[in-house]
């Protein structure tokens, strides 16, 4: 069992930066694959990105790349999500998710634990 809590959300101007963490309890988290997705009001719940149990291999969504950054830290239970150079289309509720599967999945069903989100709002 692994439980997660994100933190790190607030209201930010277009152009800013904000750090997300999530916060896993449980003696295995070293061994989950790792992702971020987002969801934004009536709208799926959306892939953004995923960090192997080592950290050694991230993936990003498209629309990310170049400005968000994923990490982790095994000996903390957390990861990390940098977003930097924020965009108006980038307000959702984020959410951290765990996985066991290999590779590094972008399906929300292919994750077996969540956190309870939180919100990202970005102003323009």
């Amino acid at each position: 069992q692994v439980q997660l809590a994100e933190s790190g959300g607030g209201l930010v101007q277009a152009g800013g930066s904000l750090r997300l963490s999530c916060a896993a309890s449980g003696r295995t988290f070293s061994g989950y694959n790792m992702g971020w997705f987002r969801q934004a009001p009536g709208k799926e719940r959306d892939f953004v990105a995923g960090i192997n149990w080592r950290g050694d291999s991230t993936r990003y969504a498209d629309s990310v790349k170049g400005r968000f950054t994923i990490s982790r830290d095994n000996a903390k239970n957390a990861v990390y999500l940098q977003m930097n150079s924020l965009k108006p289309e980038d307000t959702a509720v984020y959410y951290c998710a765990a996985d066991l599967s290999v590779p590094i999945a972008t399906l929300a069903a292919r994750y077996d634990y969540w956190g309870q989100g939180t919100q990202v709002t970005v102003s323009s």
